[in-house]
């Protein structure tokens, strides 16, 4: 009875120092993400900072207000951007995370998409 108590106790001990590895090393991947889509995103912000500039000197109306949906876009990537911090920074599985960056991905690529809609036009 007591090598039966011995051994489940170190299973579970050892499930415990494997699970915590694992999420280490799922949450490092997860971190070297993130600081790839923040690149990105500096990398846009910096492009509509130049391009609204230009486009304010226009006194183009429609264009400035196509400009500001636009920058709308790159707003809801910086939430999340700040979404998936915060899920790692929380040590939220790694299912969330995971999550949280796809939704930070899709909403990054869409505000590429409408800053070269704008550029384009």
């Amino acid at each position: 009875m007591i090598i039966a108590t011995i051994i489940a106790v170190a299973y579970i001990g050892f499930s415990v120092v494997s699970s915590s590895l694992t999420g280490g090393i799922s949450s490092g991947t997860q971190y070297d993400e993130l600081a790839d889509l923040k690149s990105n995103y500096s990398d846009l912000e910096a492009r509509f900072e130049d391009t609204g500039s230009n486009i304010y000197t226009l006194g183009d109306v429609a264009k400035e207000q196509e400009f500001v949906n636009a920058k709308v876009e790159l707003v809801r990537a910086q939430n999340d951007l700040n979404n998936v911090q915060s899920a790692l920074d929380m040590g939220k599985s790694s299912s969330e995370v995971d999550k949280r960056l796809e939704e930070a991905k899709e909403d990054l690529k869409i505000a590429w998409d409408a800053y070269n809609s704008l550029s384009t036009k």
